[in-house]
């Protein structure tokens, strides 16, 4: 027996603490990792009244009602900003959840999708900080954090201990919008960790992934078999999950990118390993033909007949089939599946378990969910059926405002109503719709700041626009577009900016590049 053993039997023969350490090796890449040995920015974030001047200003002929939603939802975000507390291991202020007194990982990157519109007033990416801080020396990271206590809320091999595996894809997207080649350094160690932690844990032989209910964030979709197979909430299925397959892929992807921009060659080759493989396994066993979605797949290797938002992940791939592309989308636009009276509902309206008024997963429509479905129709340059669901969930999410001031958690598919059950003054991830989604896909502004252009696909044939839109570490751009008869028709837009850029202006009827000098 080693007198490593002999120290252990000792420690538990004298009631000391019995916990054994699990880490099969530390990660070295995570000695790269500053964010374990900063210190505490204890900076209270700015009050409202005086941050509310620096947020983009939107304007929309005839739909007051819409911009005023929009300034609710930065109101009640600003209610949810918070200090770290001492002695817990958070390092930088944040946005809270709006749910538990934790934080959450997947609600936090979806929030930050809207929240960096609103930078210059209090730096809402730096919310992720705090998970970085306390990833462990194997690259795992919990998804809920208490930041009262800093207590994980689950064990690291509990099933529904992490994910989604999406922390690449939220830096990737502040990379695009911000062209911050400073940060994405320093968290690039911290990604790749917590990647090979995903895929060391959460794999089967054949590399696909698994995850379920509370894992994946959508908790209780019925995509397991019933019991003693599994349970929707807290256990695999014994099967490949698509979504958690997808977003590894996305990761393996966007991590390969990052490699190649910062000049890592020494992970690189891995990452871009994966990415093929996993390409290859989704499209050859993970597609429903009659279906036409991407899947989940049981253990017996048939594919799934649940029909979900999940499989929408697979439009962030770049090397998406166009056929499948095709199909995808014309599986959105069918009123027998997801293009109900609210669009997207989290499950097919052709599904037994489909409620109507929402069910949580059971048809719920979710901001997050509609938000990576409308960035993965831009991917793959769908902007026409991007502008139709984004249209039809700005309206909606409006139309329960108007009725209760304020935004929701989730919202029912058939109704303008929230979902049932949801909670209100969700800001939270419910800002995505009246924020992200009204500029991205409603205003249809795209943001590359690497390459220093502006993608303005404009659909609207009323007057619109923003007043100091951030683009990049420094832009301040007013954007305008005028009114007209026809979406044919050119716009006649008026752009200015502090920093030189060009603005790709496309529209039904034509494209043209604006080159625009600062002022």
């Amino acid at each position: 027996m080693t007198q490593k053993c002999i120290a252990l039997l000792s420690n538990l023969s004298m009631n000391q603490d019995p916990y054994l350490p699990t880490y099969v090796t530390d990660d070295p890449v995570l000695s790269e990792n500053t964010f374990r040995t900063t210190q505490p920015n204890l900076t209270a974030p700015p009050l409202w009244e005086s941050a509310r001047r620096l947020l983009p200003r939107p304007f929309w002929q005839g739909h007051e009602e819409t911009v005023a939603c929009y300034w609710r939802v930065w109101e009640l975000a600003w209610r949810n900003l918070m200090t770290p507390k001492p002695d817990t291991g958070f390092i930088a202020p944040f946005i809270d959840t709006a749910f538990n007194g934790c934080l959450f990982m997947w609600d936090s990157v979806f929030i930050l999708e809207y929240g960096r519109y609103g930078r210059r007033a209090f730096d809402f990416q730096q919310t992720l900080d705090n998970f970085y801080g306390l990833q462990h020396k194997d690259g795992y990271i919990c998804r809920e954090i208490n930041w009262t206590t800093g207590q994980e809320r689950f064990s690291r091999f509990d099933p529904v201990s992490t994910g989604p595996n999406i922390l690449a894809w939220s830096e990737w997207n502040h990379w695009l919008t911000l062209g911050d080649r400073d940060r994405l350094t320093r968290v690039f160690p911290s990604l790749v960790a917590y990647h090979r932690w995903m895929r060391f844990y959460r794999t089967w032989p054949d590399h696909t992934y698994w995850s379920c209910g509370w894992g994946c964030g959508m908790d209780n979709q019925p995509r397991t078999p019933p019991w003693p197979e599994g349970n929707h909430c807290f256990h695999h299925g014994f099967q490949s999950w698509i979504d958690a397959t997808a977003q590894a892929l996305l990761s393996a992807h966007l991590l390969t990118q990052m490699s190649d921009i910062l000049g890592r060659p020494d992970v690189a080759d891995d990452l871009r390993r994966e990415a093929s493989l996993l390409r290859r396994v989704i499209n050859e066993t993970m597609w429903n033909e009659r279906l036409c979605s991407y899947v989940d797949r049981h253990r017996d290797g048939t594919p799934s007949e649940v029909l979900g938002v999940g499989g929408f992940w697979m439009l962030l791939d770049e090397q998406l089939p166009e056929d499948r592309v095709a199909a995808m989308v014309a599986l959105l636009q069918d009123p027998l599946h997801f293009n109900r009276p609210h669009r997207v509902p989290s499950l097919s309206a052709k599904d037994p378990s489909y409620d109507p008024t929402g069910g949580y997963w059971l048809g719920g429509v979710w901001p997050p969910t509609n938000l990576m479905i409308l960035r993965g129709l831009h991917l793959q340059k769908q902007s026409e059926p991007a502008f139709a669901i984004a249209t039809n969930h700005v309206e909606n999410v409006t139309k329960v405002f108007t009725k209760t001031n304020t935004v929701w958690e989730n919202y029912a598919p058939e109704t303008a109503a929230p979902g049932n059950p949801a909670k209100g003054d969700f800001a939270g991830w419910s800002g995505l719709g009246p924020v992200a989604v009204l500029f991205e896909s409603v205003f249809g502004l795209q943001p590359d700041a690497p390459s220093g252009c502006l993608i303005w696909n404009i659909h609207l044939t009323d007057a619109f626009g923003v007043e100091d839109y951030p683009f990049g570490t420094k832009g301040l751009l007013s954007l305008r577009s005028e009114s007209r008869a026809f979406c044919t028709d050119e716009p006649q837009v008026n752009i200015s900016s502090n920093i030189p850029l060009t603005v790709q202006l496309h529209w039904k009827g034509g494209s043209r590049n604006i080159r625009v000098a600062p002022k």
